[in-house]
């Protein structure tokens, strides 16, 4: 059985431009990667769980915050290159991230070291236009974004640049 993982994928307009929220994973693994490494603010879930009860939940670990309330997208599901199965939920709602405080996790570090530090599920949490997250995003989540432009209450608002 895959693992499953579920997430809120919050966008907003701007100037006719649709921004999305993605998180950037902490820990030692990604703190020189930037491009490519983002990801919606997502987590795992067991098999029988809601997967949009999982989505809010893991929502509010990642940013310390409650995933907004609106009217909820159903983006679908996508196996990532690891095997992984992620299902997408977008919500549009505005939020203001200067407050958000991720949830953290222990890892013996450097490893080898007998050291055991403390480390953010997620460093930063950002705004970004459909095009830049395009480049942020991890690959196996990019269709998420595709899906939610060609949603019809979309069609006609930009990218971005």
């Amino acid at each position: 059985m895959p693992k499953l993982s579920a997430g809120v994928l919050l966008y907003r307009t701007r100037e006719g431009v649709v921004e999305v929220l993605i998180a950037h994973p902490g820990g030692p693994f990604w703190a020189r990667k930037d491009n490519g490494a983002w990801s919606i603010p997502k987590g795992e879930y067991t098999d029988g769980e809601d997967p949009w009860a999982a989505a809010q939940r893991e929502f509010s670990e990642e940013l310390g915050v409650s995933a907004p309330a609106g009217t909820r997208l159903d983006l679908g599901q996508l196996k990532q290159s690891g095997g992984k199965v992620v299902t997408a939920f977008a919500v549009h709602a505005d939020l203001d991230v200067s407050d958000a405080r991720s949830n953290t996790f222990e890892l013996e570090w450097p490893r080898g070291s007998g050291t055991m530090r403390e480390f953010p599920e997620v460093d930063r949490v950002g705004w970004f236009s459909v095009a830049e997250a395009r480049v942020k995003l991890l690959k196996g989540q990019l269709d998420f974004l595709d899906r939610l432009m060609a949603h019809p209450e979309l069609v006609g608002l930009r990218e971005g640049t």
